[in-house]
């Protein structure tokens, strides 16, 4: 959604996902403890880096829950940098990971791969999207239990954690240059919308808040709610961070396609 309508403004560059083979694998490894600050900012400085370096316009940017995890190296790299932290229901998030991105996330066999890698008793998985999404890391009070986790579960706990880290990470960077936004109102509110543009330096188009009234990047325009299992088990794993996040006490919502 993002990358439409920031796309379609003047003089501003922006992605989804942007070399995704190599952030992904990156993010996780960083997650993980596998590289560090500067492996990571020197991969950064590469890609982002060079990309910045020859972008035209006045605005470069990238939409991708990827980056999360690498929070604090891009802060450092790019000072003038602007974080948006937009979240979603979990509940939604669950659901469309598990049931439109099927075996592109936290599947059985991809999962093992990379858990075989991390405890060291396998070979680094390929760059693809499968293999990378983290587990727990070692001495966390989940990791044991995550081994036991069904691919929904896992999912659940990825939106628990990716958000967990996000606000570390973010608490950490100058005020000014961060700003929390809830989907839910960005559809719904164009001074929600008119607060984004104005953070990013970016004019403001009623036009272009009109973008925001069909969900986009939708492989498959259908919405299915928890069922009764799948709820109790996104309370048992993510139920902490939804009330961080706003969302305690709120009903499931349906999309209407």
């Amino acid at each position: 959604m993002l990358h439409k309508v920031f796309s379609a403004m003047s003089g501003v560059t922006m992605h989804h996902e942007y070399a995704v083979q190599i952030t992904q694998p990156l993010a996780v490894k960083r997650y993980l403890g596998a590289v560090n600050a500067q492996e990571a900012r020197h991969v950064l400085d590469e890609t982002f880096g060079a990309a910045l370096h020859h972008a035209q316009g006045t605005h470069w940017g990238d939409s991708s829950n990827k980056l999360s995890w690498l929070i604090p190296d891009l802060a450092a790299l790019f000072p003038e940098g602007r974080f948006v932290h937009l979240v979603r229901d979990g509940r939604k998030v669950a659901s469309s990971y598990f049931h439109k991105l099927s075996a592109e996330n936290y599947d059985d066999r991809s999962n093992a791969a990379l858990q075989d890698w991390y405890d060291g008793t396998g070979p680094l998985p390929p760059p693809e999207k499968p293999y990378w999404w983290p587990v727990p890391r070692r001495g966390d009070p989940m990791a044991e239990t995550f081994r036991g986790f069904d691919q929904f579960q896992r999912i659940c706990w990825h939106w628990a954690e990716i958000n967990k880290v996000a606000l570390e990470a973010l608490a950490a960077v100058p005020r000014h240059r961060t700003l929390f936004v809830k989907l839910e109102d960005l559809i719904k509110s164009p001074a929600v919308f008119k607060e984004m543009s104005d953070f990013l330096d970016l004019p403001y188009r009623e036009a272009d808040f009109a973008l925001f009234a069909r969900p986009h990047n939708v492989n498959r325009p259908e919405d299915r709610l928890l069922d009764a299992r799948q709820t109790a088990q996104f309370e048992s794993i993510a139920g902490e961070m939804m009330a961080a996040l706003g969302y305690a006490g709120a009903a499931e919502y349906a999309v209407a396609y």
